[in-house]
């Protein structure tokens, strides 16, 4: 069986977003990390090299494979934020169309910048979606 490849990190999440090239893009993610932290009740973890997740579960597919990962957390990519662990709560779905311009992934919202988006709904999102993920998709 593969092993996943994202796992926690030794690597300063300050210093990861301090060194974000785009300055909006730094802002949004000291933003974020800000949020995500004060919702969960988390310390920020950077997951591989550009992720910054927020608690851990423990889950195993349906083929046996077993591994580990962040209950939520977001990456603040060139090309826009990534954020995970937000669309998997009943809730989500009327919250989503409340959110404001952003695509949705497989697991993950694509947000250009966080103006873009209502913050309050975000948050919303991750309050749902932290407690939801840990009572139903860990193992």
């Amino acid at each position: 069986m593969n092993e996943n490849l994202t796992r926690p990190t030794d690597v300063s999440v300050q210093d990861f977003l301090a060194a974000v090239e785009h300055p909006v893009r730094r802002a949004d993610g000291l933003a974020l990390s800000e949020m995500m932290t004060r919702v969960t009740g988390q310390s920020a973890v950077m997951w591989g090299p550009t992720m910054v997740g927020f608690g851990s579960y423990r889950y195993t597919t349906g083929s046996g494979r077993r591994g580990e990962y962040f209950v939520v957390g977001f990456s603040p990519r060139k090309s826009s934020l990534s954020v995970y662990g937000a669309t998997y709560a009943p809730e989500s779905d009327a919250l989503l169309e409340q959110l404001g311009k952003h695509k949705r992934g497989a697991g993950c919202l694509y947000v250009n910048t966080l103006a873009d988006v209502d913050t309050a709904i975000l948050e919303q999102l991750v309050a749902h979606n932290y407690p939801y993920i840990l009572g139903n998709l860990a193992s």
